[in-house]
């Protein structure tokens, strides 16, 4: 078991943010857990970091699935014996595709089916890992939302997404509180717009620019900020 180095898990890796998150966390000398739902993509994703020179595994799950992210606490305890970071990146945009763009036609199974991953695979995944970071009393979680989840800034239109993300943050609030006792952080994090295949290649951002305050937040030393929503390292309303 190897318990010298700091151990990540990036949810969503194969590919975008958090394929970048994972690349940033292994530089920072972090053993990676990349995460997917496809296997073969995150199998060669994590095999492209590692042909980097870069300590990353992957890791199958699916933040759908109980089961699934059960597994993967076992597998990390094994493994590991610890989790010092996790990174929430999994998530999905579907309004468009489903023609519901709008709440005035949105479908209900949009917006469940986008529940599903973008707010309880959050929960789900982080209440079977963070037991890891309660017993040495030390973790770093990162929820990555939204700016189209801000109350202060909401608009129309995607309202799957954008519902799915205000629950995300209200979902940080919780967790920082019931936390705040710990060494243990939460913090929500907008990255921007980014050329990622969910962003677009219109997208202003690279994926290591959309990347940096999530990594930044991963890695917070002792008395860092906790209970924040993020862009650029500088806080945000709500």
């Amino acid at each position: 078991m190897n318990t010298t180095k700091k151990v990540a898990v990036v949810t969503g890796g194969n590919r975008g943010l958090g394929f970048e998150a994972s690349r940033q966390l292994a530089k920072q000398e972090y053993q990676v857990i990349l995460t997917s739902r496809n296997e073969m993509k995150g199998q060669a994703a994590a095999q492209k970091l590692q042909d980097e020179g870069l300590n990353v595994q992957f890791h199958h799950l699916d933040v759908t699935s109980d089961e699934s992210s059960r597994i993967l606490a076992q597998f990390i305890r094994q493994e590991f014996g610890k989790l010092d970071a996790l990174v929430n990146n999994a998530g999905i945009y579907i309004d468009v595709q489903s023609n519901s763009n709008s709440i005035v036609n949105s479908q209900i199974e949009t917006i469940e089916k986008t529940l599903e991953t973008n707010l309880y695979g959050v929960l789900r995944v982080t209440q079977a890992l963070i037991p890891l970071m309660k017993e040495q009393n030390y973790g770093r979680i990162v929820n990555v939302s939204s700016g189209m989840g801000q109350l202060t800034d909401m608009e129309g239109g995607s309202p799957g997404y954008r519902i799915s993300k205000t629950a995300l943050n209200a979902l940080t609030r919780i967790f920082a509180s019931e936390l705040q006792e710990t060494n243990i952080l939460v913090n929500s994090v907008c990255p921007g717009w980014v050329k990622t295949d969910m962003g677009g290649a219109e997208a202003p951002r690279t994926p290591e620019q959309g990347v940096d305050t999530i990594v930044w937040l991963a890695t917070l030393p002792p008395g860092g900020a906790t209970g924040g929503f993020f862009r650029d390292r500088q806080l945000i309303d709500w």
